[in-house]
This record gives C-alpha cells, structure tokens and sequence, in this order.
C-alpha cells in the first residue's frame, strides 16, 4: 500500500461520526445498512451523517449501492485489511507470526 493511501485511509477514520460509523458497518457484515439507520444507531443527524459516509466511501473505506429508494453503505473488509497490514507489515521486529492475523477482518460475502 502506498503511504498517500494508508494516510487518506487514517484521516478519514479520524472523526468520531466517522470512526462510529465504520465500526457499525464492520458489525453489520457485507449486506450492510441504510443510511437511516446508520444515523439512529450512531446518533449522528442524517444531513451530517451523508457527508461523513461520502468521506469514508472517498477513503476506500466503505462502498454504497442503491437498492429501490434506499441507499445501503457497507465496509470493504478487504481495504481494511489491507491498511491494518500496512500497519501492521514491520511487527514485532520482524516476526509477523506474532501479530494477529489480518485474515481474521475477511467477512464472508
């Protein structure tokens, strides 16, 4: 990954609307939710709610698909794992096998 990447990954994770959202959309799975519900559940109020989504969806961190009149955000498991093996690629001096696997974030589709 390059670093521009992992850096816009990061700063879109950084805003507590944003970072509470992404950890909803990891919980909900690959169908994930509307934005409706994503604004009960996180508190956050629907018009601010849309552009924190569209900053994460810019990130590469969530994707969003239309279905009739609702519009569903899901996380994309394999950016994430992507960025925490970025994070993750140099740990324990070395010796990966140390470290928690970046397999356990694949949700299955």
């Amino acid at each position: 990954m390059e670093i521009n990447l992992a850096i816009d990954r990061l700063s879109a994770l950084a805003h507590p609307a944003r970072l509470a959202a992404f950890r909803l959309l990891i919980k909900a799975g690959a169908d994930g939710l509307p934005a409706g519900e994503i604004a009960r559940l996180t508190g956050v109020p629907p018009s601010t709610l849309s552009s924190q989504l569209a900053i994460l969806e810019r990130g590469g961190l969530t994707r969003s698909r239309r279905e009739g009149r609702s519009i569903l955000h899901a996380a994309d498991y394999a950016a994430m794992s992507a960025l925490v093996a970025y994070l993750a690629e140099d740990c324990c001096a070395g010796a990966p096998e140390g470290c928690l696997p970046t397999t356990a974030f694949a949700c299955p589709s």
